[in-house]
């Protein structure tokens, strides 16, 4: 059955709205002309004036259907956020594991239902706090863990088996992974019961955050080690999260982010299935990682559009039989990249804005920005302020209360529609250039997101875009927001602990172990069994890098012309 608002008779429609252009709206600009022009949206592209039934060539069945239903346009769960909300999950790490283990229960506290770990640059990179690449860099951006040991103390108290917890960490997820899998398992968890998420996504960080350690090559195949680890060991833990988020901070559009993470989905997958693995049997548990900007319907149109394409990429492309595997779940995280270090308080309004995009476009799980992020790691004030909007979201403000509310919009669907479209010219103009790595090593996605970065910028400084504070409704005003500052005498109890774990630990069996994941390196073996045998001798992540950068060699990106 067509929907008769959709396809209703376009001659008569266009004749309809000519007339009204004709007539009520021509009056109505020669009292109130319009206020600037062109009117665009967060990727530039120009939004018209209005959106009628014509503009969206579809039927409900097939492009919309039913929540839970193929394609899931509006969304996985048939009952939508009525029967299951989102996971509220506000991103937390500084300084010393002890420092962040307070944070963790503060936010338990305050309803977090599920922990998400930031690493400061240096185990983000493989070295360890007292390594002298690190040198600077402790506790700056997340938290310092080098070692089985800090991770025990970073989840202290806190029983892993009851909890979700996600890792934003990407060329050392692998050691990383063992690492928490062995303090989730001294702790007395068995680790098919373990829930949470990996990041792992090593292909974003060739095109955008650029924190790589080995080459392409060998960088999939420990992705694909680990998807493999969890299909067969840990059923309810998503190995990998597919992130489109940096893309976005680096300076993609919306469509960008999103084609671009599709892509690297599909590259993820041809990878598990050329290790043998069957599609049904790991596609149930990729997730995604979303960016949510200020373009409320933007954004809305491009987490719809991720749902479909993927469903049909699934089962159309791949031939998935398990309705679970076509499922598109995705965390998101507001834009840290639209807060501004001017009049911080504002930004409060624009996380709001952005949390409710995700709401909306139907997330699974939520991080909210605090308002103080351009200046310093959030203070308690803020990031109590963060996870309190996301709370007043599913208490207060009724968007919950039905699946969708924005679907059969003309202007939505339009969008939706359009953004679906763009994805699939990407993906061919990708496929041309031979796949995911070749327009890596070609300087393809960089340029693409670096030409959209530099038009934004232009828009900006010829006004043709607005930032309240920057560059419209500018204040000269002192800062009045508490900063968060870090112990001090962290840096120095980890590199403490860190000497005394190399002295008081079974060196022969250290050495051992490391030779075990020297040896997965070479022979191309899973390398996830030996790492957590080296997690549990005491081996430390650099240690464990430095072997394995060892046998991968260290990637230099080739220098675009």
């Amino acid at each position: 059955m067509k929907n008769q608002v959709l396809d209703s008779d376009p001659a008569q429609a266009n004749t309809r709205k000519k007339r009204w252009e004709e007539t009520t709206l021509k009056d109505s600009l020669e009292q109130f002309p319009e206020r600037n022009q062109p009117f665009l949206s967060q990727s530039s592209d120009v939004i018209e004036r209005l959106y009628v039934p014509q503009e969206i060539d579809s039927t409900y069945e097939t492009e919309l259907g039913f929540p839970g239903e193929y394609p899931y346009t509006r969304g996985i769960h048939a009952t939508g956020y009525r029967g299951k909300p989102w996971t509220m999950r506000i991103f937390a790490g500084f300084g010393s594991a002890e420092e962040t283990n307070e944070r963790f229960k503060y936010l338990l506290q305050q309803g977090n239902m599920g922990l998400s770990v930031a690493f400061d640059l240096a185990t983000l990179m493989g070295f360890d706090t007292d390594s002298p690449e690190a040198i600077g860099e402790y506790g700056k951006c997340g938290v310092a863990i080098s070692s089985l040991q800090d991770m025990e103390i970073l989840f202290a108290d806190i029983p892993l088996g009851e909890i979700t917890t996600s890792m934003t960490i990407n060329s050392p997820a692998a050691p990383i992974w063992a690492f928490y899998i062995a303090a989730a398992e001294k702790q007395g968890w068995d680790r098919q019961d373990l829930r949470g998420t990996l990041q792992n996504d090593i292909l974003k960080e060739f095109i955008a955050q650029k924190e790589f350690v080995f080459p392409p090559e060998p960088s999939m195949r420990l992705v694909t080690d680990t998807i493999q680890f969890a299909s067969q060991e840990m059923p309810q833990w998503n190995s990998i999260s597919i992130s489109g988020y940096h893309i976005r901070e680096a300076g993609s559009t919306a469509l960008q982010e999103l084609a671009f993470t599709i892509a690297n989905g599909l590259e993820y997958t041809r990878w598990a299935l050329a290790r043998g693995l069957h599609i049904d049997d790991f596609a149930p548990r990729l997730s995604f990682f979303f960016n949510a900007h200020n373009d409320l319907f933007e954004e809305i149109a491009k987490y719809r559009a991720a749902r479909r394409i993927w469903a049909r990429l699934m089962r159309n492309t791949f031939g998935a039989e398990n309705p679970r595997s076509w499922l598109m779940r995705f965390h998101t995280q507001t834009a840290g990249v639209s807060l501004t270090a001017q009049q911080p308080e504002v930004n409060v309004v624009r996380v709001a804005l952005q949390a409710l995009a995700a709401v909306l476009g139907g997330t699974q799980s939520l991080h909210t920005n605090s308002m103080d992020e351009a200046l310093a790691l959030p203070s308690e004030k803020a990031v109590t302020i963060a996870m309190r909007t996301q709370q007043v979201l599913l208490e207060e403000s009724g968007v919950a209360h039905t699946i969708d509310p924005l679907g059969g919009s003309y202007y939505l669907e339009s969008l939706t529609n359009r953004m679906e479209a763009g994805v699939y010219e990407y993906l061919r103009q990708i496929e041309e250039i031979g796949g995911v790595l070749p327009a890596i090593e070609n300087g393809f996605f960089q340029q693409e997101i670096a030409h959209a970065s530099y038009r934004h910028q232009r828009e900006l400084d010829e006004k043709q875009r607005h930032i309240v504070g920057v560059n419209q409704h500018v204040i000269d005003a002192p800062l009045e927001i508490p900063i968060l500052a870090m112990d001090e005498a962290g840096f120095r109890r980890q590199c403490a602990r860190l000497q005394q774990l190399r002295m008081e630990r079974d060196n022969e069996n250290t050495a051992s172990a490391l030779q075990a994941v020297k040896t997965a390196c070479e022979q191309q073996r899973n390398v996830m069994p030996a790492l957590i045998q080296a997690a549990y001798a005491d081996a430390t992540l650099g240690e464990i890098m430095a072997v394995m950068r060892e046998v991968f060699g260290e990637y230099q990106e080739p220098i675009a012309i």
